[in-house]
């Protein structure tokens, strides 16, 4: 069987492209993996922080903060 070099070449061009492709796919699944696990941390930690700021200051859940402006204390007991 004679030697063909340029089935050789091609192989190893199919080869690395092949890679390439399964690179650049795991890439891929990584970030769109990445991007719904951040999302859901940021989610969860906003809730967690918002119960420990509900349960540690009644005032947050009436609406009213300490040390507000004056024009806003005078706005909602005139309502």
């Amino acid at each position: 069987m004679p030697y063909q070099s340029g089935s050789s070449a091609q192989r190893i061009r199919i080869g690395l492209t092949g890679l390439a492709f399964a690179f650049l796919l795991v890439l891929l699944g990584s970030v769109v993996l990445r991007s719904s696990q951040d999302n859901s941390v940021n989610e969860s930690t906003n809730a967690a922080h918002n119960a420990a700021v509900n349960e540690t200051e009644p005032l947050a859940e009436l609406g009213v903060a300490p040390g507000s402006s004056e024009s806003t204390n005078n706005s909602s007991t005139n309502q």
